[in-house]
C-alpha cells in the first residue's frame, strides 16, 4: 500500500509540473500576442516616432548618419547577421531540420514542423502586407531592401523559424541540458538578426519588437500544440524514433 501511495504521489507531483508548463507557456506566448497588439496600435497613432527616431540614430555616428558605429569589418558581420534571417538561409535550414527528423523515425515531428513554419511564412506576408508601413528614411539603408516595414520579416521570420525549431527539437530531446542548449541557441540567433536590421537602419526598433513579438507568439503556439500532441501520442515523444543499426 505504501509503495501504491508513493507511486500516486509521485504521478500527481508529475502531472502538475506538465500543467505548469502549460500555463507558463501560454502566458508567454498572451504576453508575447499583448506586445504586438499594443506595439501596432502605438504605430499607427503616432506615439512611437521618439522612440524609433532615438534608437535609430543612437546606433549611427552623429556626425554623419550614413556611417553605423563601429569599424567596417563590424558592418560586414552584421550584414552577415541579417542573412541569417533571410529567406534562403531559413528554408535551408528548415530542410535540414526536417529532413534529420525523418530519418531518425520522426516522421510526424518533421510534418508538426514543417505545417508550422509554412503558416508562419503565411502569416508573415499577410501582416506585411495589411499593416503598410514605409522603411525608415532618417538614415541611410545599410544594404537594399524591396517589401515594406512593419513589422520586420526578418525579425518575425527568424523567431518563428529558430523558436519553432528550438521549442520542437527540444522536445525530442531526453536531456535537459540539451534542452536548453538548443533554446538558447534559437533565442540567440532571433536577437541578432532583429539588431542588425536597426543597426543597418532598414528597420524602425518598433518594427523588430513587433516582429519578434507575434514570431515568439507563433513559436510558443505551436510548442504547446507539440505538448499536447506528444501526450495524445499523435506526435513522437523525446524517447520514440527509429532504432539505431547498433542496436
Amino acid at each position: 500500500m505504501r509503495d501504491d501511495a508513493n507511486i500516486l504521489s509521485r504521478l500527481l507531483k508529475r502531472a502538475s509540473l506538465v500543467e505548469r508548463g502549460f500555463l507558463i507557456v501560454l502566458a508567454l506566448a498572451a504576453s508575447a500576442l499583448y506586445i504586438f497588439v499594443q506595439t501596432a496600435s502605438e504605430v499607427f497613432e503616432g506615439e512611437t516616432h521618439g522612440f524609433d527616431n532615438a534608437i535609430l540614430l543612437a546606433f549611427r555616428n552623429p556626425l554623419d548618419l550614413s556611417d553605423p558605429l563601429g569599424p567596417r569589418w563590424f558592418e560586414e558581420v552584421m550584414r552577415d547577421f541579417t542573412a541569417l534571417g533571410g529567406t534562403a538561409v531559413l528554408a535551408t535550414i528548415t530542410l535540414f531540420v526536417v529532413g534529420y527528423l525523418a530519418i531518425s523515425g520522426k516522421r510526424r515531428s518533421a510534418l508538426l514542423v514543417t505545417v508550422s513554419i509554412v503558416g508562419g511564412v503565411l502569416l508573415s506576408n499577410l501582416l506585411k502586407y495589411g499593416f503598410d508601413r514605409p522603411r525608415p528614411d532618417l538614415v541611410p539603408h545599410g544594404m537594399e531592401v524591396y517589401t515594406l516595414s512593419f513589422p520586420s520579416s526578418h525579425a518575425m521570420m527568424s523567431a518563428v523559424v529558430y523558436l519553432t525549431l528550438g521549442a520542437l527539437l527540444a522536445r525530442t530531446q531526453a536531456a535537459p541540458r540539451v534542452r536548453v542548449y538548443l533554446l538558447t541557441c534559437a533565442v540567440l540567433l532571433t536577437v541578432v538578426v532583429g539588431v542588425s536590421r536597426v543597426y543597418l537602419g532598414v528597420h524602425w526598433p518598433t518594427d523588430v519588437i513587433a516582429g519578434w513579438a507575434v514570431g515568439s507568439c507563433w513559436a510558443l503556439g505551436w510548442w504547446l500544440a507539440a505538448l499536447w500532441l506528444q501526450r495524445q501520442r499523435k506526435v513522437e515523444t523525446p524517447d520514440e524514433g527509429a532504432p539505431s543499426q547498433d542496436e
